[in-house]
């Protein structure tokens, strides 16, 4: 973990160095979902709700998922850029050090840009908070914050699959975004409300439903009987990242330099 925060002190110290077009870049990062955040404000405007969920219920789970999003995005960045060490032959640098390979991808680059798009998440989530008809309680919040860190997992997985493919494409697939934006899109509203199959998929191959709408039941009182489960789900999003580091140590093995 201490060679983790010196490259995030180095990089922060970087990126600070033209300060200007930092915070211009903070302030697209929170203006960005905000937008998305405006669109579903007007359509409970016209419609009220969307079958029995509320504003401010979906509205937690918008939070919950650009949140995660946002730190992964800054956090987990290097994987989503792993193309272009590969294509500039960077990447042999990295497995001739004494460190592994995931921790110096995910050194490799940070967006701290992101915290804009975190904060208007923050203030999503804070709003919402005040907004359902729940009591509230200790472990209520505790849930809460593993739904974030659940997440987390899940967007970090993702990119780390598709930094995968690069060993044998090279170059990015843009097929990633799919699972990654598109699965934030997706995730932003309960996934009740999408046909069945695709609340299946999302739940349990890419478990984006495990860190938002199962425990999202529980804290609403909506889990009719399956408070367990719905307490527990975050679990399988965290172990999401399991099976993506054992994809990434076999296309590791499998990588041949590309001579650059």
């Amino acid at each position: 973990m201490g060679l983790f925060w010196k490259y995030i002190v180095i990089l922060f110290k970087s990126q600070m160095q033209y300060r200007t077009s930092f915070w211009l870049l903070t302030l697209g990062q929170m203006l960005t979902p905000f937008a998305a955040f405006a669109g579903m404000y007007f359509m409970f405007e016209r419609f009220g709700q969307i079958r029995g969920w509320a504003f401010a219920e979906v509205a937690l789970c918008f939070a919950v998922t650009h949140m995660a999003f946002a730190i992964s995005e800054c956090f987990a960045r290097g994987f989503d850029n792993f193309s272009s060490l590969v294509g500039g032959g960077d990447f042999d640098r990295l497995l001739v050090r004494p460190r592994g390979t995931v921790l110096q991808v995910l050194g490799s680059k940070f967006e701290f840009s992101r915290a804009g798009r975190l904060l208007q998440s923050a203030l999503v989530l804070g709003w919402a908070i005040t907004g359902i008809e729940v009591e509230w309680t200790v472990w209520k919040a505790i849930l809460l914050a593993l739904m974030v860190v659940s997440g987390v997992f899940i967007f970090t997985g993702i990119f780390m699959l598709a930094a995968t493919m690069c060993f044998w494409t090279i170059q990015g697939m843009e097929i990633a975004n799919i699972f990654t934006d598109g699965g934030r899109e997706m995730s932003q509203y309960p996934l009740d409300i999408y046909r069945k199959w695709v609340k299946r998929f999302f739940t349990f191959v890419i478990p984006f439903g495990c860190a938002n709408y199962l425990p999202l039941l529980y804290i609403l009182e909506r889990a009719d009987g399956n408070e367990w489960l719905s307490v527990m789900s975050p679990l399988a999003g965290i172990l999401f990242i399991l099976p993506c580091l054992l994809v990434w140590r076999i296309g590791v093995r499998h990588y041949r330099s590309t001579g650059s």
